[in-house]
């Protein structure tokens, strides 16, 4: 039965990378339906990033009141009500209202979910779980055009995820005793006498704040790598937008297989290992990009190297919490990281095209440079930090 949780946890994790790509593949056909300007996405997709961030600040007091498994069912329950909320409307304005439920559920869920798979499961679960949701976010947009091009239109690619959504709330809600029954093993739950940290009280912990850093560095570099590599490609390499598009994609190729494989490797390397590799790799990537030679001959594999590179960084900073901050914390302390993540892959992106736009797009390797080095820093600090913290948790400044 424990085995049949954990196949329900890597549902669940195709589930969160489900509705992450679905608006975007959606959005070219939706904005001529609305008569509504093609920058009019921003405001919904900031409406979305504004509730994940609120869910994953109360996460802490949501999931010790309700636990970890009703606190996924909820979400995911939410989430499929705003996709099909979604499906139904006509106008922008719609689309900001059930943006509230979206993300609020999508970020109470991933931040019990992280939680309570840092608590209870090994280091090459995590790795492999986050590749799982590399493959929901790379199924939906599948689904999206196949309901396009087939003429059902975008309405029915909304609904028919947000009816694999509901099949996996009823699968959450049918196992919620193994939920509960695994949370109550024998070391593997939060003392019952731990009261949950508020916000400041969490920042006041030693390493936190670094954490927190190294985590808005880690999504600022992920989202802008993705989003802008076209661009730089076809603008600054003069590479055909046809033959930018696939390499571009090479990066996510590079994500997701690399925390497929990292996954063998994970338990034996450790979490800061791992960290540490992989931004090492990243930077080694960035350089690869960042090579001033005409033509993909350089920026192909260095693409590649960087996803390769983000690969371990996310699930390992995650599966770490716990170790570094103590069980009782690790609940606030990483729903305050995906907090901290959603702020860096939001702003820090439309900020490099403010400065492709006024300044110049070949900037675009230093601009990652400058996130990488900045993670690289802030995560060896926090390893010092982390070591002075042995035998002396929870230390407060």
């Amino acid at each position: 039965m424990v085995s049949f949780l954990l196949a329900i946890i890597y549902l669940a994790f195709i589930s969160l990378g489900l509705p992450d790509s679905l608006f975007g593949a959606a959005w070219p056909v939706m904005v001529g339906q609305f008569g509504a300007p093609l920058s009019a996405a921003g405001i919904v997709t900031m409406i979305v990033a504004s509730g994940t961030i609120v869910s994953s600040l109360l996460s802490d007091r949501l999931t010790r009141k309700l636990g970890a498994g009703l606190v996924t069912a909820i979400s995911v329950a939410m989430t499929a009500a705003a996709l099909f909320g979604f499906s139904l409307s006509g106008s922008v304005i719609s689309l900001c209202v059930w943006a509230v439920p979206y993300g609020l559920g999508a970020g109470a869920v991933d931040a019990a979910l992280n939680n309570f798979v840092a608590l209870h499961y090994a280091s090459r679960h995590m790795s492999w779980l986050h590749c799982f949701w590399g493959v929901g976010a790379s199924v939906s947009p599948a689904i999206m055009g196949y309901c396009l091009t087939r003429g059902f239109g975008w309405p029915a690619g909304y609904r028919a995820v947000g009816v694999i959504q509901i099949a996996l709330t009823a699968l959450l809600f049918i196992s919620l005793p193994l939920w509960k029954r695994k949370a109550a093993a024998p070391g593997g739950g939060v003392p019952p006498e731990a009261a949950a940290l508020t916000l400041p009280q969490a920042l006041k912990i030693r390493g936190v704040k670094l954490v927190l850093v190294t985590f808005f560095a880690y999504c600022a570099l992920e989202s802008t790598a993705g989003l802008w590599a076209s661009s730089y490609l076809v603008r600054y390499r003069g590479i055909s937008a046809e033959t930018a598009a696939s390499y571009a994609s090479l990066f996510f190729l590079g994500l997701t297989i690399g925390r497929f494989l990292g996954g063998f490797i994970a338990d034996k390397a450790g979490d800061r290992r791992m960290i540490r590799y992989g931004i090492l790799t990243i930077m080694a990537g960035i350089l690869l990009i960042g090579i001033p030679v005409r033509g993909e001959l350089s920026a192909l594999p260095g693409l590649v190297t960087v996803g390769l590179g983000c690969a371990p960084v996310y699930p390992s900073i995650i599966h770490a919490t716990p170790a570094n901050f103590g069980r009782e914390n690790s609940q606030a302390i990483i729903g305050i990281q995906m907090a901290s993540a959603y702020l860096g892959s939001t702003f820090m992106p439309p900020l490099f095209g403010l400065i492709a736009q006024h300044i110049h797009i070949g900037l675009y390797p230093a601009y990652l440079l400058l996130f990488a080095a900045l993670m690289l820093f802030m995560s060896e600090r926090l390893a010092k930090a982390v070591a002075l913290l042995i035998n002396k948790r929870p230390t407060l400044d």
